[in-house]
């Protein structure tokens, strides 16, 4: 639990809570400190391991379950002020947050000299939500110790005349990501149920028939090596209103505001609607939604980062060893 002191102002963690969060970041950031230490590879790997475990236990019920999208969930009950899962404050989730991404990165460096070596496996990350809903801002704290080489980051807006010209995942299969990489979609082929349903730009039975499509995109996707993360960003019409403001407010802002954000705004319980839909068809054990508030930034970010780190963890992949008739013995007589 936390409170907030009446005279700081500044949030503090109740007790015996916030001693516990301490204590697990503490013992993650020691391990962490140990894993370039390692004597051997596979002690490397044991420390990583438990890494990733001890920041995992910082939370008390795993987003991966909290979160979840099943049947029941209603995205209009989520309260975007929540923080389910996580009994810290914004001081505790940038810390772990921080200490997440270096070991992302540390994943990440993993899966791509794997797929360089022929490993199928790769990782979608489809991010969605109502404008300011934090997209983009997950994409630059998450992935801050990342390496550009191996993420793939790909914005979808209003489809071009060419896009238009082909079926709507064309424009989606060409921004996959290629093995050992990560593939970012700031939106993605939902839009094309989505705008439809709520504009009825297209006949009802054509975005209807979209499900099944994407279904089988989806799962065809997973069979092949790649590992698909589906976040939908619940922000509260208050906190989206906030960020309009700002907008409007700073200068150096003014560019991230278009009229239409306030046009879709007016439409919102068609939006949530359209959105709750395609929760319940979609969300598949081989491609599962997990629906995230989103009005404390550092909450989604933190969320979205235990998402990542567990999902590249639990590929349970090792480093590539040399070239068979590599003598490394040999190579380093050659070098002197």
């Amino acid at each position: 639990m936390v409170k907030e002191d009446k005279k700081s102002g500044k949030s503090v963690k109740a007790g015996k809570q916030g001693k516990q969060i301490d204590k697990a970041l503490k013992l993650a950031e020691d391990r962490i400190g140990m894993i370039e230490e390692s004597a051997t590879l596979a002690e490397r790997m044991a420390n990583a391991a438990k890494a990733s475990e001890l920041l995992s236990a910082v939370w008390s019920l795993p987003p991966a379950q909290r979160l979840l999208f099943h049947h029941g969930v209603n995205v209009t009950d989520i309260d975007g002020d929540s923080t389910p899962g996580f009994d810290g404050d914004k001081f505790d989730g940038e810390r772990f947050i921080d200490l997440s991404s270096s070991e992302i990165a540390r994943y990440q460096r993993l899966m791509y000299a794997n797929g360089v070596k022929g490993s199928p496996r790769r990782l979608l990350i489809v991010l969605q939500g109502m404008d300011a809903s934090g997209k983009g801002g997950i994409v630059r704290h998450v992935f801050r110790q990342g390496d550009p080489m191996g993420i793939h980051y790909h914005g979808f807006g209003k489809p071009t005349e060419e896009e238009l010209n082909h079926g709507f995942l064309w424009r989606v299969e060409r921004e996959l990501p290629q093995p050992g990489w990560i593939g970012i979609f700031d939106r993605s082929h939902y839009e094309d149920i989505v705008m439809p349903h709520v504009y009825g730009t297209y006949p009802e039975d054509v975005w209807r028939a979209r499900y099944d499509m994407i279904n089988e995109f989806e799962r065809d996707l997973a069979v092949s090596g790649c590992a698909i993360l589906k976040i939908f960003l619940v922000v509260s019409r208050e906190e989206q209103k906030q960020h309009f403001l700002g907008r409007l407010t700073d200068p150096t802002k003014y560019w991230k505001f278009d009229v239409s954000d306030v046009n879709a705004r007016e439409r919102w319980d068609d939006y949530m609607a359209a959105w709750q839909e395609v929760f319940e068809k979609t969300s598949t054990p081989a491609a599962p939604w997990y629906l995230v508030p989103a009005d404390n930034r550092w909450y989604s970010r933190a969320v979205v980062s235990e998402l990542l780190r567990t999902t590249l963890k639990n590929m349970n992949m090792t480093w590539p060893p040399l070239e068979p008739g590599v003598n490394p013995e040999d190579v380093r007589r050659q070098l002197d």
